[in-house]
């Protein structure tokens, strides 16, 4: 199909996939040069190698997972027009999401437990880095608890349909690279020492 053929409502449409699109690369190149900087850092005489990750990161890592496949299932409920479902999912995706929040600090509740620290004269490189990384993830999840908000007060005043799902779709894929991220650091602080 030509691009000049297309309707203002699908020029607006790519426009905004691909600004969000541009949003989520620029997300992956800071935290590959967080992650990148954790690695180059790790050489140091000070590193620590041998600490546990807190469960509670673990924990969180199956909440956000399932916060995923709610949001699935509220699209794949939208496009059946079943909107009573499609809300429920909605508002339980927020709620794996505020408990996905929660238990990221009870991780680092852990880590101070453990006489980790962010700053100060006990505190290390290493442990800084995983402070520093999965506290900036926990801020992007803020933002992408506000884009569910919105989507979930477009969805409660009826503006989404099976043919009108952009604004939801665009939440969706924001919401999924969260995910995808935080179990990609998980990983990362779990294998590489």
């Amino acid at each position: 199909m030509d691009v000049t053929q297309t309707s203002p409502e699908e020029k607006r449409a790519r426009a905004k996939k691909m600004m969000l699109w541009f949003g989520m690369a620029s997300l992956i190149m800071g935290f590959a040069g967080w992650t990148s900087a954790y690695i180059v850092s790790s050489k140091r005489e000070d590193w620590i190698d041998d600490f546990m990750l807190p469960s509670a990161f673990f924990f969180s890592t199956v909440m956000i997972i399932a916060s995923s496949i709610t949001y699935i299932l509220a699209q794949k409920s939208l496009k059946k027009e079943e909107n009573s479902n499609c809300t429920k999912w909605l508002i339980l995706t927020f709620v794996l999401g505020i408990g996905f929040i929660i238990v990221q600090f009870l991780g680092f509740s852990q880590l101070i437990g453990q006489g980790y620290y962010f700053t100060g004269p006990s505190s290390s490189i290493t442990m800084s880095y995983i402070f520093l990384i999965a506290a900036v993830h926990v801020i992007h999840v803020l933002a992408g608890l506000l884009s569910l908000l919105v989507v979930m007060i477009k969805q409660f005043r009826g503006k989404y349909s099976a043919g009108n799902m952009l604004g939801m779709e665009l939440g969706a894929t924001f919401w999924h690279f969260l995910d995808l991220l935080w179990v990609y650091l998980v990983l990362f602080f779990y294998f590489y020492r």
